[in-house]
């Protein structure tokens, strides 16, 4: 018989495993993809900050690392540097991730932002430094832009369709540590 906190552990996992491989699977589909259309927001982005602020324990290091750069390898784009810049915005919030589970959701919303706009001026500044063609700006921040917009809609669905949820006080994770 299975442990029923190790059941929801490994259930979080693959299910943000099937969720990542559904977004990927989608952004690599040619639906209407034409020149000089805005760019959308970066759902598996929201995902990822989404779920670790609702449940880090749910996402060791080497899975987001192997899902990111697998991520970054199928879309073309340099490999590791937007799985690197993630991964760091989730190792900060994982490392204050006591102090996140007393945040409003405004304050949330702000500081997920704010890790956004950080993502995309870093990954900005490093394609300069390294002279590889880039967009522009103004298409970078409309995506950030949409990405802000559509994080609620991935917290809603996180939270209500999936169940994933901040853990309360007095829970224990895997380890038996308390959270």
């Amino acid at each position: 018989m299975i442990d029923p906190i190790t059941f929801t552990l490994w259930r979080g996992r693959l299910g943000f495993l099937f969720l990542a491989a559904l977004l990927i699977f989608f952004a690599l589909l040619p639906l209407d993809r034409d020149a000089g259309r805005w760019p959308g927001p970066d759902i598996l982005l929201c995902l990822v900050l989404a779920w670790m602020m609702r449940r880090p324990d749910f996402l060791p290091l080497s899975l987001l690392a192997i899902t990111l750069l697998m991520a970054d390898i199928l879309l073309m784009r340099p490999p590791g540097l937007m799985a690197a810049l993630i991964v760091i915005a989730a190792e900060v919030i994982r490392a204050r991730s006591v102090l996140m589970r007393e945040l409003s959701f405004p304050m949330e919303l702000a500081l997920v932002a704010g890790l956004m706009l950080a993502i995309l001026l870093a990954y900005k500044f490093v394609l300069a430094i390294t002279l590889l063609p880039q967009v522009g700006l103004g298409a970078a921040l409309i995506q950030w832009i949409w990405s802000v917009i559509a994080y609620p809609g991935v917290v809603l669905v996180t939270s209500f369709v999936l169940g994933l949820r901040k853990p309360s006080l007095g829970e224990f994770d895997a380890y038996g540590r308390r959270f």
